[in-house]
């Protein structure tokens, strides 16, 4: 078991759920309840990594990353390192592909809650920002945490866009996906499938323990 690839896969879950976070509440929010010129386009960006290969999204980040691009100059300039082929920039690529794990459930949650409701939290004085949090995020507390949940789990078995953003460094960049690679093609299936079983055991978990949460809130909101 390489628990250090674990580890590492771990704290870049736990991080990418935290930035997509209040990401996800502010951009879901936004679609769901303003219609203007382009929503389309921009929720169909919000969408793309779904369908796009992840080598093909990383090769694009990888560019954009590089030492020769205007990114990865001010990250340079400005921290005295590169940003590709490391964590930080592990962490920025796996935020952008989990967009849409994070934002279309919170979307849906704010699309479900009623109108009314949030008129009649205006008639009773409410700023928008208490609205917010005393009436709409508990309403749509089901989506969010559905939301975190997935881009948890997702950002844990990520491949392409690990290897293409960041490689293979241990300790800095390799994942347990990574590993477990690493692993098959030494055929050392022995820790492959070790490595695997509890990749599969902490997703299973997971979604569990989120669908349990849910239908506990939910009971307490109905």
């Amino acid at each position: 078991m390489d628990w250090v690839a674990l580890s590492l896969s771990l704290r870049l879950a736990v991080m990418t759920v935290l930035v997509l976070l209040p990401i996800g509440i502010f951009a879901g929010r936004a679609l769901a309840y303003h219609q203007f010129r382009g929503k389309g386009l921009v929720e169909a960006l919000v969408a793309l990594p779904l369908v796009l290969p992840p080598t093909v999204l990383g090769y694009y980040l990888l560019v954009a990353f590089g030492t020769a691009s205007p990114i990865g100059q001010v990250w340079h300039a400005v921290f005295g390192s590169q940003l590709v082929f490391s964590f930080e920039g592990l962490l920025i690529a796996s935020v952008i592909f989990n967009l849409p794990f994070a934002i279309q459930p919170m979307q849906r949650s704010f699309e479900a809650i009623p109108p009314e409701v949030r008129d009649a939290a205006a008639c009773c004085g409410m700023s928008p920002p208490t609205a917010l949090a005393k009436v709409e995020l508990p309403l749509a507390w089901p989506g969010i945490l559905t939301a975190m949940v997935l881009s948890f789990a997702h950002t844990l078995g990520e491949f392409g866009i690990v290897l293409m953003v960041g490689g293979s460094i241990p300790g800095e960049t390799k994942t347990i996906a990574i590993a477990i690679y690493d692993r098959v093609q030494a055929f050392d299936d022995v820790a492959a499938g070790r490595m695997s079983a509890l990749l599969l055991a902490i997703s299973l978990a997971t979604i569990g323990l989120t669908y349990t949460l849910s239908r506990r809130v939910g009971r307490r909101l109905g």
